[in-house]
């Protein structure tokens, strides 16, 4: 079997991690990498006309289905074009991985053209934002930006010069369960119970709710038609509280 390039172990692992698209524009940094998506039968290409547009469509796609998305962007002005989609979908609390393709390695810190630093630019808009500089950081570095991504719920950002991408990647791999789905909280017995008395207690009652209620608007109408409470929201609980809620206001 022939030996991977870090571009093709890249996208097999976003592949583990669940990735069927890879939103972008074709860039000559970016090359290994969409070769690589050429060759893998299980993950797509999506060519798009701007970045903007890419960030936005995996931003778009994430909150949809729940799982983890991602999209791309070539050296200098490709993925800062990414950034306004990126800080929609961090904000949004999508579960994106935004690949930032680089400048050769050997040229970074030289003011060499169309050069930026991706891994300073991103910080503000992720929960991880690192730079791959040698091959042995795969696969570590990207398992730890797709658990950030999903298990934290925003933009996690790798930054990959195109020189590293198309060398030979590590034989031995650390191979780490990847976190692909994030895990339910709920609030310790304690605290339910201290709830349940503060209800009990209450004359009336008012249901505020957030995001938190995903997937839980039967019991939440149950629950107030029980308790006789109005229903407000947060902006991110619009979506999973206020359809076919009679007691909403707003």
């Amino acid at each position: 079997m022939a030996k991977q390039n870090v571009a093709e172990q890249f996208v097999d692992i976003l592949v583990k991690a669940g990735v069927k698209r890879l939103y972008g524009v074709v860039g000559d940094s970016l090359n290994p990498v969409v070769d690589a998506v050429r060759r893998n039968s299980a993950i797509d290409w999506v060519h798009v006309r701007h970045e903007e547009t890419a960030a936005f469509a995996a931003g778009a796609e994430a909150q949809i289905t729940g799982t983890l998305a991602a999209c791309a962007g070539s050296c200098g002005p490709g993925n800062l074009h990414l950034i306004n989609g990126l800080y929609d979908a961090h904000r949004s609390m999508a579960p994106v991985l935004a690949l930032a393709s680089h400048i050769p390695s050997s040229e970074i810190g030289l003011g060499y053209f169309q050069e930026t630093h991706p891994d300073r630019l991103f910080q503000e808009c992720s929960h991880y934002s690192e730079m791959i500089s040698n091959p042995q950081q795969m696969p570590r570095l990207l398992q730890t930006a797709i658990q950030n991504a999903v298990g934290r719920s925003g933009v996690s950002v790798v930054t990959l010069p195109g020189d590293i991408a198309d060398q030979p990647a590590p034989e031995k791999a650390a191979e780490t369960a990847l976190v692909t789905s994030r895990p339910s909280v709920r609030p310790g017995d304690a605290e339910i119970d201290k709830l349940v008395e503060m209800i009990d207690k209450a004359d009336k009652v008012t249901l505020f709710c957030g995001s938190g209620t995903a997937g839980a608007h039967a019991e939440v109408m149950e629950f107030a038609e029980k308790v006789k409470s109005p229903v407000g929201h947060a902006l991110r609980g619009k979506e999973w509280i206020q359809y076919d809620n009679p007691f909403d206001v707003g």
